[in-house]
């Protein structure tokens, strides 16, 4: 059982950063997604996609999944950067 340790990236609708601070531990898929004859939905028997953990720091996700013998990757958080400018900014 593999899994991804990663930081929630903030969505493109988001100018705060509510919940960037919580680290996931989500499981790789064991399985590739196929489509259903009759309704065309895709869908897969593997049922770890489904869980998705929530941990305050990466030391918790980390201690959680060796804890259970869960083998793991970080995905390390990408660099923030701000662009500061004022409002007058958009009219030179």
């Amino acid at each position: 059982m593999a899994a991804r340790i990663y930081q929630i990236p903030m969505n493109a609708m988001q100018s705060g950063r509510a919940l960037t601070d919580k680290w996931v531990l989500e499981f790789e898929p064991s399985e590739a997604r196929k489509a259903d004859a009759l309704t065309g939905w895709a869908g897969s028997g593997d049922t770890q996609r489904q869980v998705t953990m929530k941990f305050p720091t990466v030391d918790a996700a980390k201690a959680y999944a060796d804890k259970y013998g869960i083998s793991y990757t970080v995905v390390p958080t990408p660099h923030k950067t701000l662009k500061l400018q004022a409002y007058a900014d958009n009219f030179r």
